[in-house]
């Protein structure tokens, strides 16, 4: 659902937070702010809702270029603020991109997924299931550089065998 950025929370906020983090690039801060509502939103069972707003400004160049995005995203959750507190949620939602990221990230750089050729059919998720399967069966056994991992697995036709079996 997408929500005008003038747009409110349905009543006061009861709880607010802020919070920056800073990079040898970016800037970013967050403000956090959470309601709990009764009726009138739109999705059964929603208890709470937070307003999450980013602020990030990227450093860029050599002229030290500086951009400056604003991101406003909405939650909303049947936990009660007693059930799950903002700060809690708040971490939930962090967590969530940062596995995100991660994953997407080993399979834009070692699978070079972004430059892959097949588009038709049901061809890229196939392709997406069993290179998320290879991540995972060798993070399963400890494996914590993926590229060194698979070419470890490619040098013996014997050993992903062996590293299905034993998984």
């Amino acid at each position: 659902m997408k929500v005008p950025s003038g747009a409110n929370l349905p009543c006061a906020p009861a709880s607010s937070a802020s919070r920056g983090t800073k990079t040898w690039s970016n800037d970013e801060t967050r403000t956090l702010q959470a309601t709990e509502i009764g009726t009138g939103i739109g999705f059964p069972g929603g208890t709470q809702v937070l307003r999450v707003r980013r602020t990030r400004t990227v450093v860029s160049g050599h002229r030290r270029s500086r951009k400056q995005t604003r991101e406003t995203v909405y939650v909303v959750t049947s936990l009660s603020a007693t059930d799950a507190s903002y700060q809690l949620i708040a971490e939930w939602l962090r967590g969530h991109w940062a596995i995100e990221n991660a994953v997407h990230h080993v399979r834009d750089v070692t699978f070079d997924e972004d430059r892959h050729q097949n588009r038709t059919g049901s061809g890229p998720q196939v392709l997406a299931t069993i290179r998320n399967t290879a991540i995972s069966l060798l993070r399963l056994t400890g494996t914590t550089n993926i590229a060194a991992g698979l070419r470890h697995h490619a040098r013996d036709f014997n050993r992903p065998v062996e590293l299905l079996l034993t998984s």
